[in-house]
């Protein structure tokens, strides 16, 4: 199946717009990386939820490789500013054991 990776950036609404365009430029090219699947970026619908980057990999050495790589320090680099976040985030890592999809 699939690792799944759920990154929760608690982004600040003033800065959400910057949040978000970071991700339509952003320098790396995540989809480049072998073993990449998919990722989305999902706004929140209720106020003071995260934001949650979802990716998606063949498997756990595939996300490790990316994260050891030139892309990610690419698209990691030049952060937005402290205050652009409401709180902490929180990195979770997931096995996909049971999927359904539709044709």
């Amino acid at each position: 199946m699939y690792y799944v990776v759920a990154n929760r950036v608690p982004v600040a609404a003033d800065w959400e717009e910057q949040f978000e365009e970071r991700f339509r430029n952003r320098a790396g090219q995540v989809e480049q990386q072998p073993g990449f699947v998919s990722m989305e970026i999902l706004k929140p619908r209720s106020e003071g939820a995260p934001w949650v980057v979802l990716t998606r990999w063949e498997d756990e050495a595939a996300f490790r490789n990316w994260v050891g790589s030139e892309d990610f320090k690419a698209a990691h680099r030049n952060p937005l500013p402290k205050e652009a976040f409401s709180g902490e985030g929180g990195l979770e890592q997931h096995e996909v054991v049971i999927a359904a999809y539709r044709d």
